[in-house]
């Protein structure tokens, strides 16, 4: 059992001190004043730093991303290390444009070894293109029948993807939708949205011809279409943009039209960043870094937002629009001890995931199987 005493606690409501008691990776109490001589119980003093619960990225090429420039340029895999830096307790991992030389196995496969290496990680099945690619043969029985499945990836507007007709996406979600209910799962359309000029027209579309409900699409890279995003977040779903450099930008001008805690933020970490010109020629490429995801939200708070609003893209909006929430997203009685603590500057100070130290002072615990070795 650990005990945290004289934490600031932001759930992401600001609550004030309170002291945390945590057993079997769960948070049992919540409330000042616990004191309790316990066997085994370990007390961690918080001396008063902002304690938020554990960030939620729900767009990460855990196995690595890109290859649009040759095989040199595939991106490496994910390290637990880069999740605990940047203060990322959960994450959902996927695929991009490389199905060839990446596999749903070997996602797969990351994403428990990073669960076993105690962060809680989830994927999608698909790519970019279309048909999907899966596990199974049919993507209702990946997310049915793969507990880590939440749902399907596939990429619109891009000169990159396959250009599914509207009745082919319609029939996609439909076939999500289905399986989501028996599995009892959110149901993810994750879209990968290019540059392209019609954005997610197809998703107002089948909002307007069909009875799925909107909320199952989750567009992302949505700075390209802010007016797109805006529209969809009024309709009661979850446009995401892509932390980065000026992104913050872009999440003031959605707080000014549209309801914010519809608005998700994701990293696209170790994922490619290509730069191309308008022949669709490549010239210049990038690398998506977890650690935008809170840079990005310093940046929000650095123009004027409340910790506890700029906060909610990463955690309690994302963790309600993937159906986790309250387990992730909140510091209460019930949820995973998933926490991160902020220094007075507001840097990452100390993490936890499930109940587990993993960072501490700055330093990052050894962590992963050969670590222990």
């Amino acid at each position: 059992m650990l005990l945290i005493k004289n934490a600031n606690v932001y759930s992401p409501a600001p609550l004030g001190l309170r002291d945390i008691l945590i057993c079997a990776g769960r948070i049992i109490e919540l409330r000042e004043g616990i004191d309790y001589s316990l066997p085994q119980l370990t007390v961690l003093d918080a001396g008063g730093k902002r304690v938020l619960p554990g960030f939620i990225d729900q767009h990460v090429h855990c196995i690595g991303g890109g290859g649009e420039d040759g095989f040199a340029s595939r991106v490496p895999e994910l390290d637990i290390r880069d999740c605990i830096g940047a203060g990322v307790t959960t994450l959902c991992g996927l695929l991009g444009t490389d199905r060839h030389t990446r596999s749903l196995h070997a996602l797969l496969a990351k994403v428990r070894a990073l669960t076993l290496e105690g962060i809680t990680a989830y994927c999608l099945t698909g790519s970019y293109e279309y048909p999907s690619v899966t596990l199974t043969g049919e993507v209702g029985e990946d997310i049915c029948l793969i507990p880590e499945v939440l749902g399907v990836k596939i990429a619109l507007s891009d000169h990159r993807c396959s250009y599914p007709t509207v009745q082919e996406l319609t029939r996609l979600a439909s076939e999500v939708r289905i399986a989501s209910l028996t599995a009892k799962k959110p149901g993810v359309v994750h879209i990968h949205v290019g540059s392209g000029k019609e954005g997610i027209a197809a998703v107002f579309e089948i909002a307007e011809r069909t009875d799925i409900p909107v909320r199952h699409f989750r567009p992302t890279h949505m700075c390209r279409h802010l007016d797109q995003a805006a529209k969809l977040a009024r309709m009661g779903g979850y446009p995401d943009l892509t932390s980065g450099e000026g992104v913050e930008t872009a999440l003031l001008q959605l707080m000014e039209c549209a309801p914010f805690g519809q608005v998700t933020l994701s990293s696209d970490s170790n994922g490619s960043a290509p730069i191309w010109n308008e022949k669709k020629e490549m010239v210049g490429m990038g690398v998506g870094r977890m650690t935008t995801l809170y840079e990005t939200v310093r940046a929000l708070i650095g123009k004027g937002v409340p910790l506890e609003r700029a906060i909610l893209p990463i955690t309690e909006t994302v963790a309600k629009a993937l159906e986790l929430y309250p387990r992730k997203g909140a510091i209460a009685p019930g949820s995973d001890a998933d926490l991160v603590f902020l220094n007075d500057d507001l840097s990452i100070d100390t993490v936890l995931a499930k109940g587990q130290v993993m960072m501490k002072e700055g330093d990052i615990l050894a962590t992963g199987y050969y670590a222990s070795l």
